[in-house]
């Protein structure tokens, strides 16, 4: 048993330098996960279902991520069938063939020959996937699946459909989903995978400072977001890891607000939430920084309650340690700073939030915080992690750690009227009014190691002063002409 009390890394690694590239995934680490895939699944037929192309062809191609994840394979319109009986395994990859006509659209294709020698797999034409499976299935009685599934009733995805028809065609066949065992498997990320991630962090970081050298009063949300997403993309970054958050004034307190087209004004602070894939894997980074350059004492007030609440979190994080322990530490310290101002009444206040038929208690907290305190960071932004399936960190555990606290203008005219309510209005409408369209929310990015735990986004500054020391360098010119012709097109005059 690994040892609970691991140090963590001084100053969780602190230090940033350029990124060393990183080393191709080889075709035996995927291997291996097939392999850990039917260690943990009965015996039967394990289909994996690829991304299909995009119907018009000028989309982008997204390849589903629990069939990247087994074979590194990046062409739409691709399976992979396993088969378990006992100690027998097989492994077969359906792609489609060579097609010169169709590779000058989309380029070349790796085809079922080039499959064993690229990938490690045997390669067959996807037309014959039908087949292979009908003639599987009348001697397997189960069929594991992964693959990209969901929608309503009367809404099947395309993944959905295909086993569909192969249950109506296979009566008496048992279909289960492996998204479960996989999840466990992805929560659990590799060195491989956590240099991909840890690149994606400091290139990332990099497009943040790109876009603050532009902050300043009059900027457009989306110069900031453009800057940010150049930025890595000039470094090879594949691109943003979710849609880019960048919200000035009243738009910081919203949480996933994307139109990113306000101009943003002295004396307001930007919530800025973005961050690039690299290689796969997304990072995700937010700060949040004052218009002006200089946090205002309102401003510096709500921000050393989220900072404190974010190293309160971090003291929990270590290998063995249980994932709420992070969670319960941030939350003790949002609820007793904004007590403290005068936002909620005391650390453990609550409010009425239900109806009169049912009545139910909230958390004062929850009016300013109402978002969980991280989520796993992996293939997707939001991606399987080891403390949320099993309770607790381990190696290779990787994840983000995000408090915050949204002052929203009109926060007391929606809180439900009730006596009691209407009592805590009265008491909280100074201090709401003090505080209001200030939105704070402070993103870092975890990787758990057998040497300890790194803080892959120490980047960007964080701290108060460190922030506005940055800020204080000089500042690129915005292009005002841009801005104001933008406003001129949005507003007809």
């Amino acid at each position: 048993m690994r040892r609970a009390s691991r140090l963590i890394l001084p100053l969780f690694a602190s230090l940033i330098v350029a990124a060393p590239a990183a080393a191709q995934i080889p075709a035996t680490e995927f291997a291996a996960r097939r392999s850990a895939l039917l260690d943990s699944l009965a015996d039967g037929v394990v289909l994996v279902l690829g991304g299909g192309e995009p119907v018009a062809d000028y989309l982008p191609f997204i390849q589903s991520r629990p069939f990247f994840y087994l074979t590194g394979f990046l062409e739409p319109g691709a399976a992979l069938v396993l088969v378990k009986q006992g100690a027998l395994r097989r492994e077969t990859l359906f792609l489609r063939e060579r097609n010169p006509a169709r590779e000058v659209w989309n380029g070349a294709r790796v085809g079922s020959a080039g499959a064993r020698a690229r990938l490690g797999l045997d390669g067959r034409d996807v037309e014959q996937l039908g087949g292979l499976l009908d003639s599987l299935l009348k001697t397997h009685s189960t069929m594991h699946v992964l693959g990209d599934f969901g929608g309503a009733v009367n809404e099947r995805l395309p993944h959905s459909q295909f086993v569909d028809a192969l249950r109506t065609s296979h009566p008496g066949l048992s279909v289960g989903d492996a998204k479960r065992v996989l999840d466990r498997m992805r929560g659990r990320k590799s060195p491989a995978e956590h240099d991909r991630l840890r690149i994606a962090a400091e290139i990332s970081a990099r497009g943040h400072l790109a876009a603050w050298r532009l902050v300043q009063p009059g900027v457009a949300e989306f110069e900031l977001q453009a800057a940010a997403e150049g930025a890595w993309r000039g470094e090879g970054g594949d691109g943003p890891a979710y849609g880019s958050i960048v919200g000035s004034g009243p738009n910081s307190t919203t949480l996933h607000y994307n139109r990113d087209d306000r101009v943003a004004r002295d004396g307001e602070v930007i919530v800025m939430d973005l961050a690039s894939y690299y290689d796969g894997y997304a990072a995700d980074i937010t700060r949040t920084v004052p218009v002006n350059g200089r946090f205002s004492p309102a401003q510096r007030d709500i921000y050393a309650i989220v900072l404190t609440a974010q190293k309160a979190a971090e003291r929990q994080v270590r290998i063995g340690g249980l994932g709420r322990t992070m969670s319960d530490s941030a939350s003790a310290v949002l609820a007793s700073g904004l007590a403290s101002i005068g936002l909620i009444e005391s650390a453990s206040a609550t409010y009425d939030c239900g109806t009169a038929t049912q009545p139910r208690q909230c958390s004062q907290l929850s009016l300013y915080y109402m978002h969980g305190l991280g989520h796993g960071i992996g293939l997707d932004v939001h991606d399987p992690e080891q403390y949320a399936l099993g309770g607790r960190i381990d190696v290779g555990s990787a994840f983000t750690i995000e408090p915050g606290i949204y002052v929203r203008a009109n926060l007391i005219e929606i809180i439900p009227a009730s006596p009691r309510n209407d009592v805590l209005k009265t008491r909280l409408r100074g201090a709401v009014e003090k505080y209001a369209n200030i939105g704070i929310r402070i993103e870092d990015d975890f990787l758990v190691t057998e040497q300890g735990v790194v803080r892959v986004t120490a980047g960007v500054p964080r701290e108060l002063d460190e922030v506005e020391r940055e800020l204080a360098k000089p500042r690129a010119p915005h292009d005002a002409e841009a801005v104001a012709r933008y406003l001129r097109y949005k507003t007809g005059r």
